[in-house]
């Protein structure tokens, strides 16, 4: 199931977010700021417990290295959801700020 659920992008005034949007109401979600044009520094991921171990925030974090490859940008990671998995994933290493 929960790889039908898109995520989404949502930024405003140099926040954003990838989200999900879950079936009960709920958010799976990436946050970040921006620190410049080309450099967002992701600071917090978090699931629901009741959707936890679904690969929704390796998606989120996924759905950003997608968007900074696309773009020529780069991701400070805060988080310690996104440092752990850009250890985890030696490919993204250009992609770190």
């Amino acid at each position: 199931m929960s790889d039908e659920l898109p995520v989404e992008h949502e930024e405003t005034n140099g926040r954003g977010r990838y989200v999900v949007y879950l079936p009960d109401g709920s958010e799976a979600e990436m946050t970040y700021q921006r620190r410049d044009a080309n450099t967002i520094v992701a600071d917090h991921t978090g699931v629901p417990p009741q959707h936890r171990n679904l690969g929704l925030a390796l998606r989120l974090v996924e759905a950003a290295i997608a968007d900074a490859r696309r773009t020529g940008s780069r991701i400070v990671p805060a988080c310690s959801y996104v440092v752990a998995q850009f250890r985890r994933h030696p490919e993204w290493a250009d992609l770190k700020a």
